[in-house]
């Protein structure tokens, strides 16, 4: 059976549509946002709205103004390459062509993280991803662009492929980002700052969303909002993705016999790029894998995933060769692993995110600041 996204309200914004957003608010041309001086946008990694709003005793600067309509819908795959690389472009994976954490790339007939695997799997982030990024946009228009996170990423590829054009600031703890993103929107006005805030999404995936550890990332987050915006600022506060939590009971595990014909599996176990041999027919793969899972995962070919618009409304012929010859989205709080790889660390995660539940793709949107109604 073909996957199908899951209805939605067109009210509904995406994330991709953030980067216009902002663009517009700086040229006073929004009809969504006011005008702002200078606009700081904050991404909260791995914060879903569900979540987010289960949470609110523990969140209460993020959730005090925090309406039913304030939200956005994150990409497919649910999951930071891809969805940071929207928000950052504009533009779906479809065409940016991070379609998942783990890819093929059809010229070394390898899988690729996009992640972390940009210097030693050989990847180029000027090429691999190709879109302008929203820093790169503001430095045509003679504005100043900065990104904010931790020093350790600052030269990395994937901080090259998706944060281009932005002059780097590290900073430590979420307070102190917040504070220098906001000091630096007040000096230099008509900049765009980005703030990359990643303290839930690791809590999340180590500990689960019901934690201590998770809570108190949330709580430090939560804090660091606090902070007085400078007049004339406008902030955007949004996330990549969601996240559920995995219990070890809703582990699917695939065996030898389960892929045959298959070359690579790659994604993420919640949702997986099957490849399959050059001279294996994807169809076929496909309805053994429906069987052999039996309702606990949708699964669809690349054909039948890019024909019903899950990756946007077009896939480029690069974007295209690196999506699976078969999908496997899990359904409701499962997880799918290929168990014929050497490396299992992904089964000790408990919150994770790359299907289609809400809880995944519901993210806020919250306004801060001169953005606030």
């Amino acid at each position: 059976m073909p996957i199908i996204l899951p209805s939605e309200s067109l009210a509904v914004r995406s994330v991709v549509g953030v980067a216009d957003d902002v663009f517009a608010a700086l040229r006073g041309e929004s009809a969504t946002l006011p005008r702002a001086e200078s606009v700081v946008l904050v991404l909260i990694d791995g914060l879903g709205a569900i979540s987010l709003r289960a949470h609110a005793g523990h969140a209460r600067t993020l959730t005090a103004g925090m309406a039913k309509k304030d939200v956005a819908h994150s990409v497919f795959p649910s999951t930071t390459a891809a969805a940071l690389t929207s928000i950052l472009t504009g533009v779906w994976p479809g065409q940016h062509g991070l379609v998942g954490y783990s890819v093929l790339d059809p010229a070394q007939d390898a899988l690729v993280n996009q992640l972390t695997g940009w210097e030693s799997e050989g990847l180029d982030p000027a090429t691999w991803q190709a879109a302008p990024t929203i820093f790169e946009r503001a430095r045509a228009e003679g504005r100043a662009a900065f990104a904010v996170g931790f020093a350790a990423y600052a030269g990395s590829g994937f901080t090259r492929a998706t944060l281009r054009g932005a002059d780097f600031v590290a900073a430590q703890t979420p307070a102190e980002r917040v504070q220098v993103a906001y000091d630096l929107a007040e000096r230099h006005p008509g900049s765009l700052v980005y703030c990359y805030l990643p303290e839930a999404d690791k809590a999340g995936h180590r500990y689960g969303l019901d934690s201590a550890q998770w809570v108190s990332a949330l709580e430090e987050i939560d804090a660091a909002m606090s902070r007085r915006v400078p007049p004339g600022v406008g902030v955007l506060v949004t996330s990549d993705h969601g996240m559920i939590d995995v219990p070890s009971h809703r582990q699917v595990v695939l065996e030898a016999e389960h892929l045959a014909g298959v070359r690579h599996v790659g994604g993420e176990p919640r949702m997986l790029h099957v490849y399959v041999d050059p001279d294996v027919d994807a169809a076929v793969v496909a309805d053994r894998l429906t069987r052999d899972l039996d309702g606990r995962a949708d699964v669809g070919t690349r054909h039948e995933a890019i024909a019903a618009g899950l990756f946007g409304p077009e896939a480029t012929a690069a974007a295209a060769s690196r999506i699976g010859d078969v999908l496997v989205v899990a359904r409701g709080n499962g997880a799918v692993y290929d168990g014929t790889a050497q490396d299992q660390r992904s089964r000790g995660m408990i919150g994770q995110h790359g299907g289609l539940t809400p809880e995944e793709r519901q993210v806020p949107l919250l306004r801060f600041g001169a953005f606030v109604r």
